[in-house]
Parts: structure tokens; sequence; C-alpha cells
């Protein structure tokens, strides 16, 4: 009775997020857009933002492995609805559903899924097998360039597409529900703690940030001529759609599944050393290949940003400042998000990137949510439009 209580309150609370969003959407496209692309759009919108909202939340996971139990039908049709609905989208919108990389789609979606009923009800802790898996879907769904991707509307560019939120649905739905993988955060929830948190994570990196990269002529200030309602309405619409197009997409891949995995799996190892070794002989000969791959001064400043964070990890490794193991999964992760945003160019960039992977990580450490280092990701990703600041290469 009390499962049952909690999870149509949770269910309320999508209901609640999606409308809001809803709203928004509306507001955003009503006039840049004709009725009719609205109004197609609308129904996959409302139906997949409603799954984006529930489909991480402890109690629906609950619900959802109670009515599976051992039933592969039953586990196929939550990916074959994601289908069904891309498709469905993709036809009504005049497209051919059988044309060019379109025919990827249900390998995508269904892929990740028939990994992990493979091993369903085995050995939960978590193993090789589970980071093979997440780099493999991850470099599919990067790599894989689906098109079209069914932007909402589809002649728009607006909040996101039908595409993007399909691979983030699947990868919850998997790793969550059928893989069984604990506090991935992946759900909304309203927490001025948490809120603040976020906030102030922000402030320090981009103070740092400023500081840094104005000294070495990284950062230049345009400023804006006028504060006028145009940027303020720019400034809004930009950090929605960075919030829900970048942030929460990469800090579910990035912090709720890699990261989470990795304190999982040095937390059992129950020897955090020999991680961190392994982590910092691999990542910073790469910090410094990346540095001296690319053309510009400061080449150094990769391995040192990569240094410095596994130095952070490891004094609060040994002060036993938290659980053993999770300030060097930190490390390892931040190094790594840093890395691959080499096809940046900049060397100052990427380093700044490793920091930042610091900043999201610690975020979701202390909230254990990735809606709020997603936060932590739109207010870093906005904060140069915002200020009018220009990135030099």
């Amino acid at each position: 009775m009390k499962i049952a209580k909690e999870l149509s309150q949770e269910l309320i609370r999508s209901v609640l997020w999606t409308t809001l969003l809803t709203l928004v959407f509306l507001l955003n496209n009503w006039s840049g857009n004709s009725m009719s692309d609205i109004l197609i759009a609308l129904p996959f919108f409302v139906a997949l933002y409603y799954f984006f909202f529930s489909i991480g939340k402890d109690e629906v996971t609950t619900l959802m492995n109670r009515w599976i139990d051992s039933d592969l039908k039953k586990v196929l049709v939550f990916p074959v609805a994601l289908m069904v609905l891309y498709f469905l989208y993709i036809v009504l919108n005049k497209q051919n559903p059988f044309q060019g990389s379109i025919a990827f789609v249900p390998f995508l979606i269904i892929f990740p899924v028939l990994f992990f009923v493979a091993r369903r009800g085995r050995d939960p802790q978590i193993d090789w097998i589970d980071f093979t898996a997440f780099v493999l879907y991850l470099l599919a769904a990067n790599f894989i360039k689906v098109n079209p991707t069914g932007n909402l509307p589809f002649k728009g560019d607006g909040f996101d597409s039908v595409y993007r939120i399909m691979i983030m649905l699947t990868a919850a739905y998997s790793f969550v529900t059928i893989r069984g993988i604990k506090d991935v955060g992946f759900f909304p929830v309203l927490n001025l703690k948490f809120l603040w948190t976020a906030i102030w994570v922000w402030f320090v990196y981009y103070l740092f940030v400023f500081i840094v990269g104005y000294y070495v002529d990284f950062i230049k200030i345009n400023g804006h001529e006028s504060i006028s309602k145009v940027l303020l309405t720019k400034i809004g619409v930009t950090l929605l759609i960075t919030y829900l197009h970048t942030g929460i997409f990469e800090e579910l891949f990035f912090r709720g599944i890699l990261q989470n995995m990795l304190a999982k799996r040095i937390g059992q190892a129950k020897s955090w050393k020999i991680f961190w070794q392994w982590g910092l002989v691999i990542l910073t000969p790469l910090a410094v290949l990346v540095g001296y791959t690319l053309k510009g001064g400061m080449q150094w400043f990769p391995a040192f940003m990569s240094l410095s964070i596994f130095a952070a990890a490891y004094l609060i490794e040994k002060a036993n400042k938290s659980q053993a193991g999770v300030y060097t999964a930190l490390a390892i992760t931040s190094v790594i998000f840093g890395l691959v945003h080499y096809h940046s160019g900049a060397i100052v960039y990427i380093s700044f990137a490793c920091l930042a992977g610091w900043a999201y990580g610690y975020t979701y450490i202390k909230t254990k949510n990735v809606f709020y280092s997603a936060l932590v990701h739109t207010l870093v990703n906005s904060s140069a439009l915002a200020f009018g600041l220009e990135f030099m290469k």
C-alpha cells in the first residue's frame, strides 16, 4: 500500500514536470513554426518527456522489474515502444523509415537491452562486461549519425530530438532497470541544498577559469552593448536547450553511469590505490600526447591538470573523507571527460574540460542526481554567452 502511494506520487510529479516543460515548449515554438508541425510534435514531446521524468525513479524501476520478471517479451515492450514512436514520427513528417542510417535505430535501442538481459539475475557486482557495454553503446550512439534525428518540431531546432531522448531513455532503462545499477540519479527532484551545491560549484569553477583563462589570453571580454529583452530571451532559451540537449545527456553517461560504476567497482575491490595508479599511469601520458599533438602554447597544461586532479583525489582518499574509491573514480572520469574534448582543438579548453569534469562529478557525489550535475554543466556552457565572453583557440 505504501509503495503504491509513493509510486502514485512520483508519477504525479512526472506529470507536473512534463506539463511545465510542455508549456515552455509551446511558448518557445509558437511563432517560429507552423501549427501543423507543432501539433504533430506535441504528443511525441509529451510522451517522451513523461518517460524521461519517470524512468529513472526507484519506484518506477521496482514496478517495472516486478512486471517484467524473467519474461523476454515484457523486457522488450519499452524499447519497442520507443522505436514505434520514432518511426511513426518520421513517417508523419513524410520521411522514408527504410532509408540510410535510420536502419541503425533498432540496433541502438535493442542492443544494450539484450546485452544485459543475457546476464540478468547473475552476479550483481560491477565487472568489465558492464564497462564494455557502456563503451560500445556510447561509441555507437555518438558515431552512428542517424538522420533525420526527428527534431521537435521536425523542421525546427528546438528543445531536442526524438532520437536523442530515446538514447537517454534506452541507457536509463538498460543500466538501471535491466542491469540494476543503483544511484544513477536520472530523475528530477527539487532540493534547495542540492541547488546551492550546484550554484557554488559553478561559481568557484568559473571564477578559476576566468582568472586563469584571462591571464593566458584564452578568454576575451566582449561584453554586451545593452541588456535587452532579446538577449535575456536568448540566454534563457540557451540555458534550457543546453540543459536538455547536452547537460543531462553527458551527465547521465559520464557521471550517472561511468563514474558511478567505477566507484562501485573500486569499492568492490577494496583497494582504491591500484585503480588510482592505473588511472594515473594511463591517462597522464594520454594528456601529454593530447597537449603535444595540438598547435598552440601551454602544451603541458593537460598533463598538469591530470596530475593535479589525481593528486587531489589521492589526498582525499588518504584522508578517508568519504567511501574509498569515490574520488579515484571522480579523477578517472574527469580526465577522460576532458580528453574526449580533443575535437575542440584547443589545449586550454581541453584542460579546463578536465577540471569541469571534476566540478560536475563532485556535484554528482554530493547530490547523487545527474539533473544537478547537468545544471552545473549548463551554467558552465552558457556562461560565455551570459557574460559576453569569447574563448580563443
